[in-house]
């Protein structure tokens, strides 16, 4: 992480910790053939923690009075059903779209929620288990995890346009909406429709990603406070003072990260609402 004979400095220190595990070193600035190792490997078992979750609060229910997990799981089953129905008023497709969505919500609650643990934990076992090189655990503070989430979401939403609307229907909109239907005003009109699914995919990413990788940085600049203490009062000072920032800010990133969450799968839904709704 840093040269060796002397411990890293601050930039050394956060530079190392925005390094991803890759299969290769990148040639290019657009290099489809490498790929984040462990922002794959971190989104893919916290995929199956949450539907391990899920599963267990199926295989456990009861009729019954539910105990303190079935309950909480049940609230937010409910919670998400509610949102779905609110939204997307075609009760066949929340047969999908309500399972979607409360999947959206679990998982990157359950990526985001990496970014709670010591920045400096899953780094350290895992350099002294054998494995050389970067570490990043928090799935949803990388670009390409948040943009390829987004992008799922807007295949869906093309799927259900094609699905209500017919192919026929969909195409007819896209040169139509949203100035009418003169011939004239086609081309605007695709040129818009083009522009309102590229924005609404790029910013659906970009806005999960820059809170993740901003609560990451400031993160590592708690850390480093932890970092510099000494036998002194301004080290003694600089301990105390990252135990409280780190608390505080821990207690703070819990609702974010929920936040988050709830954003992303609020979107999703509005974005397959309106797939289904006829301009």
């Amino acid at each position: 992480m840093a040269a060796e004979g002397h411990a890293p400095t601050a930039g050394e220190y956060i530079v190392h910790h925005l390094h991803h595990l890759q299969n290769h070193k990148q040639k290019a600035v657009v290099d489809f053939t490498v790929f984040n190792i462990d922002s794959i490997f971190w989104a893919v078992l916290l995929g199956v923690v949450g539907c391990f979750f899920l599963w267990r609060a199926a295989a456990k229910a009861t009729s019954g009075v539910p105990g303190r997990f079935q309950a909480a799981v049940e609230i937010l089953v409910e919670m998400v059903d509610s949102q779905a129905k609110g939204i997307v008023h075609n009760a066949t497709s929340r047969k999908l779209v309500a399972p979607l969505a409360l999947t959206v919500f679990v998982w990157i609650f359950l990526m985001n929620a990496m970014d709670l643990l010591p920045v400096d934990l899953i780094p350290y076992i895992v350099e002294h288990g054998g494995i050389a090189g970067y570490q990043r655990v928090v799935p949803t503070a990388d670009l390409s995890v948040t943009m390829g989430l987004s992008l799922s979401v807007l295949l869906v939403c093309l799927c259900y346009n094609v699905k209500i609307k017919g192919v026929g229907g969909w195409v007819h909109e896209l040169f139509t909406a949203p100035f009418g239907s003169h011939p004239v005003l086609y081309p605007v009109n695709f040129l818009m429709q083009v522009i309102e699914f590229v924005a609404k995919t790029v910013s659906h990413g970009m806005r999960l990603f820059g809170n993740m990788y901003a609560g990451e940085l400031i993160f590592m600049l708690i850390a480093l406070m932890g970092g510099a203490w000494t036998l002194s009062a301004t080290g003694i000072g600089l301990a105390i003072g990252h135990i409280i920032a780190g608390t505080v800010w821990a207690i703070f990133h819990i609702l974010i990260i929920t936040l988050q969450a709830f954003v992303f799968m609020m979107l999703t839904l509005v974005y397959v609402g309106q797939a289904h709704d006829a301009h």
